[in-house]
């Protein structure tokens, strides 16, 4: 289900809306690396609490797309590589676009609400990669009883994604948490059994 064997060429054409985060998340990363650029990207995109107080809302969009470091933006793009394809592809584009912005958008609006440090500063994917999380394990609920196989796979990931949360440093745990939690509740809403089963007739009729 996550083994990626397409080539270059299959997974941008069967995935336009994941290759097309990564893309995104990858020339983000690439700006800020650039002399002089990098400072201003990073200046005018990270989540600062006081600055979105002030009415810079637009950073709780776009601290999505930066990451602190090579390894940072690596570990999400890989995490976005792997299991973003197969939630693509059971949910439709529209809706994982959908599940993807939201669950980030969520998250940071979390870190902003509930953290009091009003100098905190986030930057990072891993909401929206948690939300992706979040629509599984909502996938693996309606599964439970006629794929338990699916359960096995996802649910480990998830308790050890959480887990990981709590004990690494520098982790933002509101933008995590509260990212899988949206991607949950969004996946209980898109994932459906007859959700499914209608939008799959739906396709089939319009062939």
């Amino acid at each position: 289900m996550f083994s990626r064997t397409e080539n270059f060429k299959q997974y941008t054409k069967y995935y336009p809306v994941v290759s097309t985060f990564i893309a995104i998340n990858l020339i983000f990363y690439v700006l800020t690396i650039l002399p002089g650029v990098g400072v201003l990207v990073l200046n005018y995109g990270i989540q600062l609490n006081f600055l979105i107080q002030n009415g810079e809302w637009w950073r709780i969009l776009s601290a999505m797309f930066l990451h602190a470091g090579f390894l940072h933006m690596l570990f999400n793009m890989f995490s976005l590589y792997i299991f973003g394809p197969e939630l693509e592809k059971i949910a439709g584009k529209a809706r994982f676009i959908t599940i993807y912005l939201l669950s980030g958008i969520v998250g940071n609006m979390a870190t902003y609400l509930l953290n009091n440090d009003s100098g905190y500063g986030s930057l990072g994917a891993s909401g929206a990669i948690f939300g992706i999380f979040g629509a599984f394990g909502a996938l693996v609920y309606y599964t439970r009883r006629t794929m338990p196989m699916l359960r096995k796979l996802i649910l480990p990931i998830i308790v050890i994604s959480v887990i990981m949360t709590f004990i690494q440093p520098n982790v933002n745990v509101y933008a995590h948490l509260g990212g899988l939690i949206t991607g949950f509740i969004l996946g209980l809403i898109y994932l459906h059994p007859k959700r499914i089963l209608s939008w799959r007739k739906q396709k089939m009729a319009g062939k």
